[in-house]
């Protein structure tokens, strides 16, 4: 695919991996809509692309509340006249033990990291198959393939993602030309560990991240590798890790 002015949404654009992933999509010719719930990150986002000569729209958006999503994608196709690819980056990792039941942590993670994804397809798949062309991605995690300590509900959540992912591709590539990608990093340097509150998770954390872990550029460049691919082609999973991780 040719990004040059491809309408591309992106979730969980104002930091980390999904503001990387839009920088260099802008960059590349595409039209990025940055969805997220802060609208002063999204507006200097915005106003960041469109100084280097990119295009974008900046539209403040809870992946939650189906709604939102429903009512962002009516705003992009009254724009744009169409939404090419959706990227489904928005997701939390607040970790912790099962036995401290965290269970309000444990509702936003299944929230936001599954039921974000599934209200986004929701709501563009309608114009994709009407169009018999388009591209989702969802961002799963090396999670998806083993649980670590703490990450019980988080592993749920992003293997849910990548099975979907999968059940996606069979379902729609055939019959309507829709690729669908799961891209699953391993450690990346992004705010994610910061909702985390169980102390005994940040000091295994802690030790973790002494390692040389991914950059959310490193995952940008796993996005466009997956988009640029002729229409022939459906890369159904990048599975990316730091070089150092076991």
């Amino acid at each position: 695919m040719n990004l040059e002015n491809k309408v591309i949404l992106i979730t969980g654009a104002s930091s980390g991996i999904g503001k990387a992933a839009a920088k260099k999509l802008a960059f590349k010719g595409a039209v990025t809509v940055l969805m997220a719930r802060s609208e002063e990150k999204l507006k200097n986002l915005k106003e960041e692309i469109e100084s280097e000569g990119g295009t974008a729209l900046a539209i403040p958006c809870d992946v939650t509340k189906k709604k939102d999503f429903d009512n962002a994608v009516s705003k992009v196709v009254e724009a744009f006249g169409t939404i090419d690819v959706l990227i489904n980056n928005a997701g939390l990792m607040p970790l912790s033990f099962i036995e401290k039941l965290k269970t309000d942590e444990w509702e936003q993670m299944v929230d936001v990291n599954l039921k974000g994804v599934l209200h986004g397809v929701a709501a563009v798949l309608p114009q994709m198959k009407t169009k018999k062309r388009g591209h989702i991605i969802n961002i799963s995690s090396m999670a998806a393939h083993r649980y670590f300590p703490g990450g019980a509900v988080y592993c749920a959540t992003k293997a849910a993602v990548k099975m979907f992912s999968e059940g996606l591709r069979q379902e729609l590539a055939p019959k309507y030309g829709i690729n669908v990608t799961s891209i699953e990093p391993g450690a990346v340097a992004t705010n994610l560990t910061d909702t985390i509150t169980d102390e005994d998770i940040k000091d295994m954390m802690q030790k973790m991240l002494e390692m040389e872990t991914l950059e959310s550029e490193d995952i940008a460049n796993a996005i466009y590798y997956a988009l640029v691919q002729p229409d022939r082609v459906n890369i159904n999973d990048v599975y990316l890790v730091p070089s150092e991780q076991q």
